[in-house]
């Protein structure tokens, strides 16, 4: 087990070595220099202005050395400015990772709830297949953000029962909540799919083994028999759909959050990228890749966990 994790992080490191170099060539190639922006913004700066800042901040310099001086800052713990917020880059990073956490950790609960309840269910009772798969295949064709619209619609325009968007300043835990439900519903709704058809799936062919029959035959209650042995055999490809739904709802967070106006990683990716603020827009895609990676290892180890004999 620390053989996999020690791999994997050495795994990780060149991910996001070579993620972060693709990602500062590509904002590289993209139009709108921030000194171009800003002389356009100010007639009073000339040229030899823009010259002098460009000195100044090392955008003279090679692509090469500019990314090596940024990755070098970087794992000194030096983020950086945020050019659209006017402060550290830091500043703005971590609340809103820690947003996006809380928004990611009860989505991916609450459609893990779910989808592996509405699967087995689906699995065990005669007839019930055909409505949970038929329920799985509305979810996955249901768009997030549509889904994030007509939930503002009914329950916040026409009940007036939760708020539209945005986060709770203060009020406690309660009206914390009451701004979480909805993006947390989206995203639960159109996730809960995949959890549905993989547990529908793995129980089925689970139910089916001769040990299933022996508990029964021994007299153990249903209850027991489904959860205690056939779902322990039928989790471990689930735990692998948990890793994928990370990852999934990493990057359907930066939908949801926008249509709610929620402060996380994703709004904040798409407001920097937006307002030409590369620095910060490059570390939340890393921070974003990073909490998708650290998924996947969970998720490995998880799997390790239940069935011993992966690890070998």
């Amino acid at each position: 087990m620390v053989g996999l994790v020690l791999g994997r992080l050495g795994q990780m490191v060149v991910t996001l070595v070579i993620v972060s170099a693709l990602v500062w060539l590509a904002m590289d190639l993209m139009p709108g220099d921030p000194l171009d922006l800003a002389m356009l913004s100010d007639p009073a700066m000339g040229a030899a202005d823009v010259a002098r800042m460009r000195a100044l901040h090392g955008l003279d310099q090679p692509l090469y050395q500019r990314y090596l001086a940024w990755a070098g800052a970087v794992l000194r713990g030096d983020f950086g400015y945020s050019r659209l917020y006017a402060v550290r880059a830091a500043q703005v990073l971590w609340p809103a990772l820690g947003s996006t956490l809380v928004l990611l950790g009860w989505a991916l609960a609450l459609s893990a709830v779910l989808g592996i309840g509405a699967g087995v269910w689906g699995a065990v009772r005669r007839g019930a297949a055909p409505v949970a798969d038929g329920a799985a295949i509305l979810a996955q064709s249901v768009p997030s953000f549509w889904l994030g619209i007509m939930f503002i619609i009914v329950f916040a325009v026409g009940l007036g029962w939760l708020p539209a968007g945005g986060s709770a300043e203060a009020g406690g835990v309660l009206e914390a909540a009451r701004f979480l439900a909805l993006p947390v519903a989206t995203l639960a709704v159109v996730n809960a799919a995949a959890y549905l058809r993989h547990s529908m799936a793995a129980m089925q062919h689970e139910m089916a083994q001769p040990y299933v029959r022996t508990a029964r035959m021994k007299g153990l209650p249903p209850r027991a028999v489904i959860w205690g042995h056939a779902f322990r055999n039928a989790a471990i490809p689930v735990v692998t759909v948990a890793a994928l739904d990370a990852g999934a709802l990493v990057s359907g967070a930066l939908v949801t959050e926008t249509i709610f106006a929620r402060p996380g990683m994703g709004k904040l990716i798409y407001d920097s990228i937006m307002g030409n603020d590369y620095n910060l827009a490059l570390l939340a895609l890393l921070l974003a890749g990073l909490v998708t990676m650290l998924a996947t290892l969970a998720a490995d180890v998880a799997q390790r966990l239940i069935d011993p004999r992966l690890a070998g």
